[in-house]
């Protein structure tokens, strides 16, 4: 596999330039109430540019029918985006759109508290068994003396 002076593939640098296209767009074009604050937190192509997986997430959306229905939003929309990226991006081919709901906002919040749970478990732990460990130190004192 080739790789440019940079280092970057040449569907990576692709990727790169539809997502902030497509953060533009969405931004300016896109007024549906429905899909609300949207962010674009990556975009994948295909290494034959026929797909573009395009990851989403959305500030003011909750509930999992509200997202549901922006991302059908947006899939209606994306043969109007994909004319707006033709003329923005010089390829001769634009991949299709594909919208997927990006859960890293959702989830993110979550593993960081297990994780904020756990290490506190841990320290909790230690902090015990410290403890104890001293108490039979003490004992063990008392019994060389």
């Amino acid at each position: 596999m080739r790789h440019s002076p940079r280092g970057y593939k040449r569907t990576d640098r692709i990727a790169d330039q539809i997502q902030r296209e497509l953060a533009v767009l969405l931004q300016r074009e896109i007024s549906d109430p429905r899909v609300g604050m949207v962010t674009v937190s990556g975009v994948k192509v295909a290494r034959d540019l026929s797909f573009a997986d395009v990851y989403v997430s959305f500030m003011t959306l909750e509930k999992a029918e509200e997202v549901k229905q922006a991302l059908a939003v947006l899939e209606h929309a994306s043969g109007f985006l994909r004319s707006m990226l033709a003329k923005n991006i010089k390829l001769r081919v634009i991949p299709r759109l594909r919208f997927h709901f990006d859960q890293v906002i959702v989830t993110g919040p979550h593993i960081s508290s297990l994780i904020t749970k756990a290490i506190r478990e841990d320290e909790s732990r230690q902090n015990g068994q410290s403890s104890h460990d001293d108490h039979l130190g003490s004992k063990e004192e008392l019994r060389d003396e």
